[in-house]
């Protein structure tokens, strides 16, 4: 008879508790579709009394997650405690090390760490999967790694943090400001403990670096993904967008080029009847581009205790299967080091600026934009009560560099006020 697998499972906040009623809600499904059955038979996180919904007293517990991970009776390792090293990474390292599975869903320590842990996995034969820390429920890791093996991806796209996409809807909905939007997110429990992990952009451009790692068979380089938050998106942003026919999303972006790997991930101007476009609420979405297959839409829950969950015990039927595959879909050692791109793809560009009442003030702007080869597509100025006039210009494609020093002349001539906001349009 084939002995159980048995999980330890370090960290039980939302994701851990999903995993932890998953196994034991559906432990008969789970035996007849992996033929073996799975159990938990310890666990770990910061405080024991807690309340948190679920039985736990019929497993050992370990105050000490890297002391879980070498338990004999613990064959595989669900690591959710989050963070990109401390106990998370020595727990996972100490799994490795001994040769047993890990499940993580750590999105930060596969961005930063994910090479090194790859290696690590590999020379102990030990799988390492990672599938929950990239868009929740969304199966795109498995997409990736398996499901199109056979393509070259040319482009990675999408929301991938549901959080930001939550306040940038309710923004619209709404008529709230930004501020009043984020302290409703943060009341309802969707921020990290560190917000700017969120609206910063980090979170999603750790998801972003790990899928453009597997896509183009580089190592992950989050520090090559550019980042840019939402945090100076206005309400007349969002207005005016939709005037127009876009919508702004936190959009995340990587391509393969010539040059090397461009990878983005910046508040951005989609189209409003467009897939991207129509996601509302916490939903995230990844459009994936391949040259046999063409383009792959996959939408759905971004994060919470059910879809997380849901995708850790995807990896961790698998691996109760006796599927193994590399931790990027190709052994480590050949994956190359990312060569980085400066973005150069061209693309149109909204521009919101706030000018001095006087004339003469918007030719000095139209002389500066031209000055760096950027040609007005539309403009339009609004009615203003003060001696702020604020303008809105859409200008026709061009390269993101020549826009930087665009603008960087357009701050000196004297009649601006402030910094100007520069989003770009999606390019097709």
């Amino acid at each position: 008879m084939t002995t159980p697998l048995r999980l330890g499972i370090a960290g039980l906040g939302t994701v851990g508790v999903g995993v932890v009623k998953i196994v034991e809600e559906h432990g008969a499904l789970l035996s007849a579709r992996t033929g073996r059955a799975i159990e938990v038979s310890a666990v770990s996180a910061r405080t024991r009394d807690r309340d948190r919904g679920v039985d736990l007293s019929g497993y050992t517990w370990e105050d000490d997650p890297v002391a879980l991970a070498k338990r004999d009776d613990v064959d595989l390792f669900v690591e959710l405690m989050g963070g990109s090293d401390g106990p998370a990474k020595a727990a996972t390292e100490a799994a490795l090390a001994l040769g047993k599975p890990v499940v993580t869903a750590n999105k930060a320590m596969i961005a930063i760490h994910g090479q090194a842990l790859a290696e690590l996995a590999e020379a102990n034969d030990a799988p390492l999967r990672f599938e929950a820390a990239v868009a929740g429920g969304i199966p795109c890791v498995k997409a990736l790694t398996e499901g199109l093996a056979g393509n070259v991806i040319t482009r990675i796209s999408g929301v991938m943090n549901g959080t930001c996409n939550y306040i940038l809807t309710r923004m619209e909905s709404s008529g709230l400001p930004y501020a009043e939007v984020f302290k409703e997110a943060d009341a309802l429990g969707y921020l990290e403990a560190d917000p700017t992990l969120d609206v910063g952009g980090i979170d999603a451009g750790h998801k972003l670096a790990i899928l453009s790692a597997i896509a183009f068979g580089s190592r992950v380089d989050f520090e090559g993904v550019q980042l840019q938050g939402i945090e100076r998106v206005s309400i007349d942003d969002i207005h005016r967008a939709r005037d127009m026919g876009y919508r702004i999303k936190l959009l995340g972006e990587a391509r393969r080029t010539e040059a090397g790997i461009e990878q983005s991930m910046r508040p951005t101007l989609v189209p409003a009847d467009s897939p991207l476009g129509q996601l509302e609420g916490g939903t995230n979405m990844v459009v994936i581009e391949g040259d046999a297959v063409g383009q792959i839409v996959m939408r759905g829950a971004g994060a919470g205790e059910g879809p997380t969950a849901s995708a850790v015990m995807a990896d961790v039927a698998d691996i109760a299967r006796g599927l193994t595959i590399a931790p990027f879909g190709q052994p480590a050692a050949t994956l190359t080091p990312a060569i980085r791109a400066n973005a150069a793809t061209q693309c149109a560009w909204y521009i919101r600026l706030s000018l001095r009442d006087e004339p003469g003030a918007m030719a000095k702007v139209a002389t500066e934009l031209g000055r760096s080869g950027i040609s007005i597509d539309r403009m339009r100025q609004y009615d203003h009560p003060g001696d702020d006039a604020p303008v809105l210009i859409v200008t026709h494609p061009c390269a993101p560099a020549d826009m930087t020093h665009a603008l960087t002349g357009v701050t000196g001539t004297g009649v601006v006020n402030g910094e100007p906001v520069a989003l770009q349009i999606q390019t097709p």
